[in-house]
């Protein structure tokens, strides 16, 4: 709890002055130390607590844990229990099970269209851009998929895009000729019939860099599948408007290992989360795994046991299961990793997994793509995104580079600063908590590392230590996301990072300039 009241002082000044004069000034000092003892108490028990649900959670990998998790935002209707119970338990038959399968089984089928369900996911926005948006559909069995923008009698349509077994029942339409900067409602259809309802869905397509003054992007991990139901977040995140969220693993798949069905049911749970819908519908995703929704806990390329087939069958699930831009080298190398721009940042998300072996955390062709893609940004801001820690603090580096590859890490620093490549912001996830670090350097330059593994509320390792002298924040056992807000009216473009709460306190907040970040 020490560190947690010290986060507190560090973090959120204001109730720091709160505690240290008020409640100082106005009770007796025995009081005062009795008073922070029952809350320190109380803390720690809640947070103990957590600990141990959050645990019992990610253990339980059965139907009954995943109708829990599926119950956790709110008791969902009967027949949506019964239609996951039967989809749960029919890719438990066999690891090779399939939504085509599925959507085959006609007790499956006549269940769902007796109420009306003709789409098991979605819809979910990706790649926004100055000019349109994807929209990312699952239907129930094969059809025809069209989005319409607009209101009244101004409607325009695209598409229609059909789905197929072949393509695991999935249509991304690709919505594009808009205004920059606009506000857009829509409709996603399937054969026709409208399935977003009494949704409110919209999106917003982003702003051409020289006008941005105002432009948020919210990111962070490990919603190990419970965050995923979090009313309170999901509506904060979407009160804030951002042009997207960066989701950099440990998601909505928990150590389903090489049982690809599996994967697919917790999909299927994700989707079934009222939350995750509305969330998604509104804000674009972009999502690079970590390992928990790789093969499992700190694995890597292809675990003992497993096989190459198991490692791309993976691959092709999760590519079906996101809405990115890109997936890594395509269906010829693999991989998840890709760029893209949001406003005014380049966005580079990595995949630290997939390739990863013993003095290579990215493996070659993803290092050497890597080097390109940051000596063609175009700035302002580049946000570059790791599943894990790019520091070697919490738990001293462990399942991250300093392990595996320091000397690739310090490759793609030096690159940075012998190119003098600005506005690099650092992004990692894994460690659960949300912490943030400095990373000083020998020629002086500071890169920083902002973190928000902190999606799921897990508890983690310490959130705070006396010598991490570098760090900027760090709480533990709280449902909070990572923001950025971006200036680039400025003759100095400014970025600002708030580590922000479910209901909306901002633990943590600072604002750089372009050339603070440009070495």
């Amino acid at each position: 709890m020490l560190a947690i009241l010290r986060v507190g002082y560090k973090c959120i000044p204001e109730i720091a002055s709160f505690r240290t004069r008020r409640i100082i000034r106005t009770l007796p000092v025995l009081l005062h130390i009795l008073l922070l003892i029952h809350v320190t108490e109380w803390t720690v028990a809640g947070q103990v607590y957590l600990h141990d649900l959050h645990r019992e959670m990610a253990k339980d990998l059965t139907l009954q844990g995943n109708l829990r998790l599926l119950n956790m935002g709110g008791e969902q209707p009967d027949h949506i229990q019964r239609i996951y119970n039967y989809a749960f338990r029919f890719f438990s038959e066999s690891p090779e099970m399939t939504f085509a399968d599925l959507s085959g089984d006609r007790s499956f089928i006549d269940s769902c269209m007796k109420y009306g369900m003709i789409s098991t996911g979605g819809p979910m926005l990706g790649n926004v851009s100055q000019e349109g948006v994807d929209v990312w559909l699952r239907t129930l069995r094969p059809a025809s998929v069209m989005v319409i923008i607009g209101e009244g009698e101004d409607l325009t349509c695209f598409g229609p895009v059909a789905t197929t077994p072949k393509t695991e029942l999935i249509a991304i339409v690709q919505v594009r000729g808009l205004e920059s900067g606009t506000k857009y409602p829509y409709q996603a259809l399937v054969d026709g019939i409208s399935i977003t309802g009494n949704m409110q869905t919209f999106f917003i397509t982003t702003t051409k860099k020289e006008k941005l003054d105002s432009c948020r992007i919210a990111f962070g991990s490990c919603f190990h599948r419970w965050g995923l139901c979090n009313r309170r977040l999901s509506d904060q995140i979407r009160s804030r408007e951002p042009m997207a969220i960066l989701l950099n693993g440990d998601i909505a798949v928990q150590d389903r290992g090489a049982n690809i069905a599996m994967h697919r049911a917790d999909y299927l749970l994700r989707d079934f989360q009222p939350a995750w819908r509305d969330l998604s519908a509104q804000i674009p995703i972009y999502a690079t795994w970590d390992d928990h929704d790789y093969f499992g806990n700190d694995m890597y390329n292809i675990p003992r046991g497993n096989t190459v087939d198991d490692k791309e069958n993976l691959w092709r699930v999760f590519r079906n299961s996101w809405n990115n831009p890109s997936y890594g080298f395509g269906e010829k190398g693999k991989g998840v990793f890709f760029r893209t721009r949001i406003g005014p940042a380049d966005i580079i998300m990595l995949d630290n997994r997939y390739f990863r072996q013993k003095g290579s955390f990215l493996g070659v062709e993803q290092m050497k793509w890597l080097e390109e893609q940051l000596l063609d940004c175009e700035g302002p801001f580049i946000i570059l995104s790791c599943g894990t820690m790019w520091s070697d603090f919490v738990t001293n580096g462990k399942d991250s580079w300093v392990e595996f590859d320091p000397q690739g890490r310090e490759k793609i620093f030096r690159l940075i600063e012998k190119n003098r490549i600005g506005g690099v912001l650092l992004i990692s996830g894994d460690r659960h908590g949300a912490r943030g670090f400095t990373i000083p350097r020998s020629s002086g330059f500071t890169f920083y590392e902002f973190g928000a593994a902190s999606l799921g509320g897990r508890v983690g390792p310490p959130p705070i230590r006396a010598d991490w002298d570098t760090q900027l924040y760090g709480v533990s056992g709280e449902y909070a996301f990572g923001e950025f807000s971006f200036n680039n009216t400025l003759p100095d473009p400014e970025v600002t990072f708030r580590l922000i709460h479910e209901s909306g306190t901002v633990y943590y907040e600072v604002t750089l300039t372009k050339s603070q970040l440009t070495p």
